[in-house]
């Protein structure tokens, strides 16, 4: 069952669903209950947390390579775009949210980021809105850093600076009639 064809060279930057991007580091053989395994190797610095992965999972689990620049581009477009608010429980939007953030999709991340984000001069957030934002928009900023090999925080200025500019157009106030 061993194949030779990785996905996935070590170096790589991979992209894991539930936790972001991480590095290939290592391509290891080890024996699982009986079973010879060949498995990656990812780290997460931020997290500062290892993950071994079968490498005939690596696919099923939905790793991937970073994104195309035509997704990213999608993704920064997305954040210019008018925030979606739905009227439902916070609860319900919270699951939603969190379902997007962990799918690895990086427009559906974007999304999250948008529509959680509050500018400066609009009402404070509740702490689980602020956690899940936080969430989105670290996970979106490593992605970005990795693409544009540049850092989480120098990525991150470049999401806000897109949201702060694009924001006040959608929180204009009724009354500058």
């Amino acid at each position: 069952m061993a194949s030779n064809a990785f996905l996935f060279d070590v170096g790589d930057y991979v992209v894991y669903p539930k936790h972001g991007v991480g590095r290939v580091i290592e391509l290891q053989n080890d024996e699982i209950a009986g079973m010879q395994l060949e498995l990656y190797v990812l780290r997460f610095e931020k997290e500062k947390m290892t993950l071994r992965v079968p490498t005939n999972k690596a696919e099923s689990v939905g790793m991937r390579k970073l994104s195309s620049d035509k997704t990213l581009k999608q993704a920064m477009d997305t954040l210019t775009g008018k925030p979606k608010v739905k009227r439902t429980m916070w609860s319900r939007r919270a699951q939603e949210y969190e379902a997007k953030i962990n799918s690895g999709d990086l427009v559906s991340i974007a999304e999250v980021t948008r529509d959680l984000f509050r500018p400066d001069d609009q009402p404070e957030q509740s702490y689980s809105e602020r956690q899940i934002f936080e969430a989105a928009s670290s996970r979106l900023a490593r992605e970005l850093a990795a693409m544009e090999k540049t850092d989480e925080p120098t990525a991150l200025q470049k999401i806000l600076g897109i949201l702060n500019e694009a924001a006040p157009q959608y929180y204009e106030q009724p009354d500058e009639a």
